[in-house]
């Protein structure tokens, strides 16, 4: 059961813009990151199918799935509505307790007080034999890099700069070993994977 991660990146190493807010949860200009995922071209389709077919389980931080930072606000359910993407446990790495919450569509949400081992070993137990999927935002990504825990890394590579915003690679080590084992273009992005070592 490996753990892959995808991510979609700007050109200069951004997976979400400056200013993070309610309004722009991905930061101003952050959502043309994701352009390519709503409107695939060519060969994109088979890759969002295999990334969205593959997952056992996911992993994303607080921030990801909630804009607050302290106590919960009990009547926020995600940035979904009420079927999320998911189909599958997600385990939200917070600071703050939380009853697990089901949704439609069999995503079940799972807060983790614990830190980024005791997500990552619930995550694989609910896996069972797929692959658990970090699902991000940068910081959590950064982390099980730093942690050495990602096995693949899928970079989504679309032609624009940011400038600014949640950079991918702060804070991982510069001996940080990335083997290409595919690459795939279209007219809207590359798709990039990498094993991990």
């Amino acid at each position: 059961m490996p753990v892959t991660c995808n991510v979609s990146v700007s050109a200069d190493g951004f997976v979400a813009g400056p200013r993070q807010s309610l309004d722009n949860p991905i930061g101003e200009g952050g959502i043309r990151l994701h352009e390519w995922h709503f409107d695939p071209q060519g060969g994109d389709q088979a890759v969002v199918d295999e990334w969205q077919r593959t997952p056992g389980a996911y992993i994303m931080g607080r921030n990801m799935f909630d804009p607050g930072r302290g106590e919960w606000d009990l009547d926020w359910r995600g940035w979904w509505g009420d079927e999320p993407p998911y189909h599958a446990p997600v385990f939200v790495l917070t600071h703050h307790p939380r009853e697990s919450l089901t949704m439609d569509g069999g995503t079940t949400f799972h807060f983790v007080t614990e830190g980024i081992a005791a997500a990552l070993e619930q995550a694989k137990a609910a896996a069972g034999a797929q692959n658990v999927e970090i699902a991000g935002g940068a910081s959590t990504i950064n982390a099980y890099l730093h942690a050495g825990a990602i096995e693949e890394l899928h970079l989504h590579i679309s032609p624009m700069l940011l400038g600014a915003g949640e950079r991918l690679f702060d804070g991982v080590s510069p001996d940080l070993k990335l083997e290409p084992l595919h690459v795939q273009t279209s007219p809207a992005v590359t798709h990039i994977r990498y094993r991990v070592g």
